[in-house]
């Protein structure tokens, strides 16, 4: 993994939960674990299909950052299966 990449990972498990984790960075994180991203999707989601199971996220706008409760379901899901920092 990247460096740049684990310390994404590590802001995503920071506590208390991060407001600062940038969206582009966490979906580079989610194809460097082996992600396909569909972006055809309605609006501003964004389809992740990873650990053979579909997440929808909701690209954040105008700002480039996840609100935390965004970042605290990604964390979930990620130490569910077994991705932690």
């Amino acid at each position: 993994m990247k460096r740049k990449h684990a310390k994404t990972l590590a802001l995503l498990f920071k506590h208390p939960v991060s407001g600062g984790v940038r969206f582009d960075d966490a979906m580079a994180l989610l194809r460097d674990l082996g992600a396909s991203v569909e972006t055809n999707r309605e609006g501003s989601r964004i389809g992740v299909v990873l650990f053979g199971q579909v997440r929808v996220l909701h690209k954040p706008h105008p700002s480039p950052t996840m609100d935390k409760g965004a970042v605290a379901s990604l964390r979930d899901w990620l130490a569910i299966n077994g991705v932690r920092p």
